[in-house]
């Protein structure tokens, strides 16, 4: 896959994945279904989901480790000051050969533009939050993001899948 198709692709995630409202409850929706989609693949993940400034669902799923949390943390930051997918941030540095360090001077140590953290947005409101999984490889942990948020968005997922590699 071409780091521009994906960039294309990523930037219509980014404006379709959009809820018309979102709270608590759905937040808990979200990271359940998140949760059941890597069991169905037998899989671990970490998975965090955070409204401003509060995490309203934190899960390790047995097999992660604290490095897991880790990453989740350091995606979250990169969506939280961009207001981007992690991985968009990444593949458009990987195309420009650059870094967040290079671009913005931030630490690799605390902001990370690898897949898996995503914008939750809201219609007429742009981001009010985020959601991040780590545990897999990055494209796979950002695809299991966008089919989950597809399904909760009511879009069909298949439609704005990024093919495998």
């Amino acid at each position: 896959m071409s780091i521009g198709t994906d960039i294309e692709k990523i930037a219509v995630q980014e404006q379709v994945l959009v809820f018309k409202q979102f709270d608590h409850a759905l937040a808990w929706q979200l990271g359940a279904r998140l949760k059941d989609c890597a069991q169905q693949r037998g899989v671990a993940i970490t998975i965090e989901i955070r409204v401003g400034q509060d995490t309203v669902f934190f899960f390790a799923m047995p097999g992660t480790a604290p490095a897991n949390a880790d990453w989740a943390r350091r995606k979250r930051n990169c969506v939280e000051l961009l207001h981007r997918s992690s991985y968009g941030v990444g593949r458009s540095l990987e195309l420009e050969d650059s870094s967040l360090g290079a671009k913005m001077g931030l630490p690799l140590r605390d902001y990370a533009s690898h897949g898996g953290s995503f914008p939750i947005k809201l219609v007429g409101l742009g981001c009010i939050g985020v959601v991040t999984v780590s545990g897999l490889p990055q494209r796979q942990d950002h695809g299991l993001v966008v089919q989950v948020l597809a399904e909760l968005c009511g879009v069909d997922g298949s439609a704005i899948a990024l093919e495998s590699p």
